[in-house]
C-alpha cells in the first residue's frame, strides 16, 4: 500500500480511518464545494483547467473518464473539449458530491472510489483527475486502476497542487491556505466544517510525497511517458501514457 501521505492525526487517528474520514468532510461540505473553491482559486480556476486538459492531450471525440469528480468542474470543461457530453464520465466516492455536481446533460456520474473504479477495461482515452490524488488512500492500486480502464495508447492526465521548493514560496502558499483560505470560506460557506476541509488541503499539500515518487508509482503501474509540467510554482500537470502493448 502506498498512501499519497503518513496519517494526519489531527483529524483522523490512522490511515485504516482515511477513506470514511475523507469522504464524510467532503459530504458534509458538498453543497458549498463549488462556489468556495471558485472563491479560492480567483477566478482563473475553469480556464486553467481547460487549458490544462488541452496540453494533457484530450481532443475533440475522445472517451474521458474523470476520477473524483467532486462537483464537476473538470468534468465540465473535459465535455466543452470533446464536443460530446456523452463521452464524458466522472466516478466520486462520495454521494453528496455527485448530487451536487454542475454538469452538462449526457454526462454519465457514477459512484466508486479511484482504487476499484466501475468501469469495463480499455473503457477511455482519457483518463483525468483533479486535485484529489492528496486524498485517496492507496496510489499503487489508483494507478493499477487508471492503468486497466485506459484504451492503449491512451493517456493520463493528473492535476494536482504541489508543495513549492522554494522556501518563500511555500510561506507564501502556506501563508494564503492557512491564513486567506479559512478566512474567506467562512464568509461564502453555510457548513461549518468547510474551513476545515480547506485547513486540511494545506496539510495534505504540505504531508503528500514528492513529485518524483509519485512519477515513479506511475511508471510502475506500466505507464511510459511519465512528465511532469509545473505551472507558477504550485500547479503540477502529471501526463502519461498506457503503451500499446
Amino acid at each position: 500500500m502506498q498512501a499519497p501521505h503518513p496519517p494526519l492525526k489531527k483529524y483522523y487517528a490512522t490511515e485504516q480511518d482515511r477513506s470514511a474520514w475523507v469522504r464524510g468532510i467532503f459530504s458534509r461540505t458538498a453543497g458549498d464545494y463549488e462556489r468556495v473553491v471558485s472563491a479560492m482559486a480567483l477566478g482563473t480556476g475553469s480556464w486553467y483547467r481547460r487549458h490544462a486538459l488541452k496540453a494533457g492531450g484530450l481532443r475533440p471525440g475522445m472517451t474521458v473518464v474523470d476520477v473524483g469528480v467532486g462537483t464537476g468542474q473538470v468534468a465540465r470543461e473535459a465535455a466543452a473539449i470533446t464536443g460530446d457530453a456523452r463521452l464524458v464520465v466522472g466516478v466520486d466516492p462520495s454521494p453528496a458530491m455527485v448530487e451536487h455536481a454542475h454538469v452538462p446533460n449526457g454526462v454519465t456520474l457514477m459512484i466508486g472510489s479511484a482504487e476499484s473504479l466501475p468501469l469495463a477495461d480499455g473503457t477511455a482515452d482519457f483518463l483525468c483527475m483533479g486535485y484529489a490524488l492528496r486524498h485517496i488512500s492507496d496510489l499503487s492500486l489508483a494507478f493499477d486502476e487508471f492503468y486497466r480502464v485506459l484504451k492503449p495508447r491512451g493517456t493520463l492526465c493528473v492535476l494536482e497542487i504541489t508543495k513549492p521548493e522554494h522556501s518563500l514560496s511555500r510561506a507564501l502558499l502556506k501563508a494564503y491556505m492557512r491564513g486567506a483560505v479559512p478566512l474567506m470560506t467562512r464568509l461564502v460557506a453555510c457548513h461549518g466544517d468547510m474551513p476545515e476541509l480547506m485547513r486540511y488541503y494545506w496539510d495534505t499539500i504540505e504531508a503528500c510525497i514528492s513529485p518524483s515518487a509519485l512519477m515513479d508509482g506511475m511508471r510502475f503501474a506500466g505507464f511510459t511517458e511519465v512528465s511532469r509540467h509545473v505551472a507558477l510554482g504550485v500547479f503540477s500537470e502529471y501526463r502519461a501514457r498506457k503503451p500499446l502493448n
